[in-house]
């Protein structure tokens, strides 16, 4: 059932971050963009927690499943403080 679950997430994280794309290409608006990348992110964070809880559970790969949503949330962190200015 977890299996089921990360799957799940990840597909998520991928519909979201496909649909913001879209949503950017249409209007241009830079949020969309920075969500957008941000969601790559997570989405990359959701795959790599599938792989070293389900995949490979002998080998730790806490760090590498971290670093791609931390570089995500920096970015969209980066892309709100952008568009305060």
């Amino acid at each position: 059932m977890a299996e089921l679950v990360y799957v799940l997430c990840a597909a998520t994280s991928i519909m979201c971050a496909v649909l913001l794309l879209r949503g950017y290409r249409a209007s241009r608006t830079r949020l969309l963009f920075w969500a957008s990348l941000c969601f790559v992110g997570l989405a990359l964070n959701n795959i790599l927690l599938f792989v070293d809880l389900i995949e490979l559970p002998d080998i730790d790969l806490f760090w590498w499943r971290t670093a791609p949503a931390l570089v995500g949330m920096m970015l969209l962190l980066f892309g709100l403080i952008w568009e305060i200015r």
